[in-house]
This record gives C-alpha cells, structure tokens and sequence, in this order.
C-alpha cells in the first residue's frame, strides 16, 4: 500500500468534461433495481473511475448492464469507506469483468483505517473488509491507502480522511474500532470523497459522508481550491438530522455557493426537499438521486423521471 501523492500532476488544473451517472442506490425509474447502497460511476476528462460498489453482490453489475454502462475498462475504484452497502460488489464486479480485462477495477483506492480491526457492541467480530481485502488481492488486485489529499489525475482529487472541525455526527455508534488506546467507538475515520476541480467550482462525489457534509466540503475547498462548491452528489447521511441541524447545514451550503446537489442513498428524501427549499434551489438543480441519474458539467442534472 501506499501513502505517496501521485506524480506528474498539476494542481491548478480545471476538469474540462465530466459525467457522474448513478448505479445504486434506493430509488429507480424504468431500468435497473434499487438497494440499500451506494455506486456512482464518474468519467473526467477521459478518466473512468468507480465510485463505491453498491451493497448486494449483483446490483452494480446487473444495473450496468441495464442502463448500458461499459464498466470493462476500468481500473481504478474508489471505496469511500468500508461498509458492506459500498463495498458489497467489489468481488462480483471484478471477478466478471477480470474475465475479459485483467486490469479492469484491478486498483482501488481507500482511506486510511479501513481495514482496522471492528466489532459489533456486543463484541462480534465484523471481518468483511479483511476477507475482501483477502479476495481482491488473490484475485490480482490491490489497494492503494492514502492519509492525506492526493491528486490521482489533474483535477481529480481524493480528500483523504476528512478532518472533523464540526460536530457532524451521523454514524450509527454500533460498531467499535481498535485503537492503540483500545477499542473505541467507530467514527467511520477512513471516510472520504472524490473531488474534481472545474471552472465552474468544485464537484464532490460522497458515499456517505460519515465526515459530515460540512466537514467535507470545507476541507475539499480549503485543500483542493477555495472554490464555490458546484455540485455535490451522492450520499451524505442526513435522513436523521432534526430542523435545526439542517437549517444550519443549509445555511453553510449556501455560504459554500452550492449550485447543485444530488441526494442519493442515506441522504434522505425529505432531507432533500428541506434542502431544496433551504437553499433556495429548484427542481432542475436539486433532486432525489435514483439508479440512472446523471449530472454533466455541461448539461446538469437529469435525476430521472421518478425523481424529477
């Protein structure tokens, strides 16, 4: 594994085209099935990358083939952090596709402390990413463990794990994490997001942000560029959230220039339509994401029928 930026990129670059479509999450329209999880995948400027891998073992294949989405020549997949509902198709994905590409989804990039030791609070032992992580090297794989933001391609960012300057809690406190101090509540530490960097702002693809919406897109802006967030996609856990924690979430996407967000997966419906009304967007730049929604930087957002 390695903590090593990439090389030979350039840090003031500006992602020219790019498109993130929906593979899993609850909500579909006329193709494809929905789950409990979360796949995105995201074409920047010629680079394929796949965003998490849904949660039951077939979704993100079975829906790729649906929508017409070619996943065979991809390398690289990003897993946000380790739960099963992102991280549930990697074997079943890589070994299909392996079958005609070896090096296809052959790299996954992860957070540091996603294969730290857990437990369930009643002291189980949880071992699916260390038997993941077991399988996807047999099978010719390998992991790639970042500390600290890298640039992976010019204008293509990871956020590493993500610094909690707010008090964002929006993980489940069922699990517990072994330490060097012993074994503590599991914050989900590894949790991070991509980010490209557009002339239009920043674009953040989520999995879950166990950080914290907040927490992750200001260290996005504060690391990448201090630039208005353009869009946010994905999932960013905030179906819990009482009136007043989402006021102020919403009160700092604004100060944050949000121009188009696309709740997905543990987001929550009428989270998003809080959202929606709290940050003064409309249909067209806010929406529930369902299986088949698409942002394109040049295009926007189209959430779907069902969701639009």
């Amino acid at each position: 594994m390695s903590l090593t930026l990439a090389a030979q990129v350039d840090p003031s670059y500006q992602v020219r085209s790019l498109r993130v479509e929906v593979l899993s999450t609850m909500l579909t329209s006329d193709d494809g099935i929905g789950e409990w999880g979360f796949s995105a995948v995201v074409e920047a400027d010629g680079h394929r990358i796949l965003f998490d891998t849904g949660a039951r073992p077939n979704t993100v294949l079975n829906n790729a083939k649906e929508l017409g989405v070619d996943l065979g020549n991809i390398t690289d997949v990003v897993l946000s952090h380790n739960h099963s509902d992102h991280t549930g198709g990697l074997m079943t994905l890589r070994r299909a596709i392996a079958e005609k590409n070896p090096a296809a989804l052959s790299k996954a990039y992860v957070g540091k402390g996603i294969f730290a030791a857990r437990r369930s609070d009643q002291g189980k032992a949880l071992e699916f990413m260390a038997t993941t992580r077991r399988d996807y090297e047999a099978s010719g794989g390998h992991f790639v463990e970042y500390d600290r933001p890298v640039e992976l391609w010019n204008g293509i960012w990871l956020t590493g794990p993500v610094p909690r300057k707010y008090p964002e809690r929006n993980w489940s406190g069922k699990t517990q994490i072994e330490t060097p101090e012993g074994w503590k509540e599991d914050t989900i530490p590894e949790d991070m997001s991509l980010v490209i960097n557009t002339g239009e702002g920043l674009v953040v693809v989520s999995g879950c942000g166990h950080s914290g919406i907040i927490n992750t897109l200001e260290y996005a802006r504060s690391t990448v560029r201090n630039a208005p967030i353009h869009a946010a996609i994905g999932g960013f856990h905030l179906y819990q959230l009482d009136d007043e924690k989402l006021q102020w979430t919403a009160a700092k996407l604004r100060e944050f220039g949000l121009g188009t967000f696309l709740g997905a997966h543990c987001t929550g419906i009428e989270a998003v339509y809080r959202i929606r009304e709290l940050t003064g967007l409309d249909r067209r730049r806010c929406s529930v994401g369902a299986v088949g929604a698409v942002y394109d930087l040049n295009k926007g957002l189209d959430p779907g029928s069902i969701a639009r």
